[in-house]
C-alpha cells in the first residue's frame, strides 16, 4: 500500500520544499495540498469537522504554487490536490496550471476534485450555492476539451471555449473518458457523485474513509454500469489518522493508496510526526 501524506503547509509551517524532499528520501508516495483562496470573518457556514475552524485554513499556501516547489526538487514524489476547489477557479487558467504542473512534473500529478463547504468563501468567487455541484461538473468538461490532442470546442451551461490550441498537454494519457490527469473526486458517499465519478474521473477521494466497507460496493456497481474497467476503479481515503487495523482493513477492500494527516506545524513537529509513521511504509 502506497503512504501519501496532506498538511495544511501556511507561512508558518514546514516549506514546500524541505517537506517534499523529506518524503521522498523517507519513501513516502505523494504529497496533497488543500485548498482556500480567503476564509470570511463574517461565516455563517458551520466547520464540517465541528467547533472552532483552524487558524490554518485561514493562512493556507496556494497549492499550485506550493506543489511547483515541490516538484522542481523531487524527481518521484507524487502531486496532488485535496481538494482543488474548480468552482473557484476561471477553468481556462485552471487547465493551464494543471496542464503546466503534469507536464513540468513529468507526469506525477494528481487532480483532487471537490465542490466545497465554505459558502461565503464561495460567494466572493461569484459562485451560486444551489448550482456548485453542477458549475463544477461543466468547467472540468470545458477543462477536458482544452486537454485534448486536437482543438476541441466546448459550449456549456456556465461556460464555453473555442477550439482553441492549448499547449503544455497533461503527460498523463486518456484513460476512458478520462482526459488530464489522474482525477479523484472527493465528497460524501451518494448515487449524485457516484455516477459524476464513474462519468468522468479515476476514482474517489473519501474523508477519513470511513464506512467504505458499505459504499465502495456501491460505487463499484456504477462504475460498472458506466461501463468502466473495475480494475481501474481507484478509492484514495484521505486525511486519514492511520492504525494497523485501519490500513488492513482497506488492504482487504482493495485500496492500494492512503493519506494521512500531518499537522500544520514548523519543521521539528512534522518531521517528528514522519518518524512516527515510518512503520507504516
Amino acid at each position: 500500500m502506497r503512504i501519501a501524506v496532506t498538511i495544511f503547509l501556511t507561512d508558518e509551517t514546514i516549506t514546500p520544499t524541505r517537506l517534499a524532499r523529506e518524503l521522498e528520501d523517507r519513501g513516502f508516495a505523494g504529497l496533497y495540498l488543500p485548498e482556500h483562496t480567503h476564509i470570511p470573518v463574517e461565516r455563517t457556514t458551520p466547520y464540517p469537522a465541528g467547533g472552532e475552524l483552524p487558524p490554518e485554513y485561514g493562512r493556507t499556501l496556494d497549492p499550485f504554487v506550493a506543489l511547483g516547489q515541490a516538484a522542481a526538487v523531487t524527481g518521484r514524489l507524487g502531486l496532488g490536490t485535496g481538494i482543488t476547489l474548480v468552482a473557484q477557479h476561471d477553468p481556462i487558467t485552471l487547465a493551464k496550471q494543471v496542464a503546466s504542473l503534469d507536464h513540468l512534473s513529468g507526469g506525477r500529478f494528481t487532480l483532487g476534485v471537490g465542490f466545497g463547504w465554505n459558502v461565503e468563501e464561495a460567494a466572493d468567487h461569484g459562485v451560486r450555492w444551489s448550482t456548485r455541484r453542477e458549475l463544477v461538473r461543466d468547467r472540468m468538461a470545458l477543462m477536458r476539451a482544452l486537454w485534448s490532442q486536437a482543438p476541441t470546442a466546448y459550449e456549456g451551461k456556465f461556460g464555453s471555449v473555442r477550439a482553441s490550441h492549448a499547449y503544455p498537454k497533461p503527460v498523463q494519457k486518456p484513460r476512458g473518458p478520462v482526459t488530464g490527469p489522474r482525477t479523484l473526486v472527493g465528497g460524501a458517499a451518494g448515487p449524485g457523485l457516484f455516477a459524476h465519478i464513474s462519468e468522468c474521473a479515476d476514482g474517489w477521494l473519501p474523508i477519513g474513509g470511513r464506512g467504505l466497507g458499505e459504499t465502495l460496493p456501491v460505487l463499484r456497481t456504477a462504475w460498472a454500469d458506466a461501463g468502466r474497467d473495475p480494475r481501474a476503479l481507484q478509492v484514495v481515503p484521505y486525511a486519514v489518522h492511520p492504525t494497523p487495523g485501519k490500513l488492513a482493513r482497506y488492504a482487504d477492500l482493495g485500496i492500494e493508496e492512503v493519506v494521512v494527516q500531518l499537522p500544520s506545524g514548523k519543521e521539528a513537529q512534522v518531521l517528528e510526526t514522519l518518524d512516527g509513521l515510518a512503520g507504516y511504509l
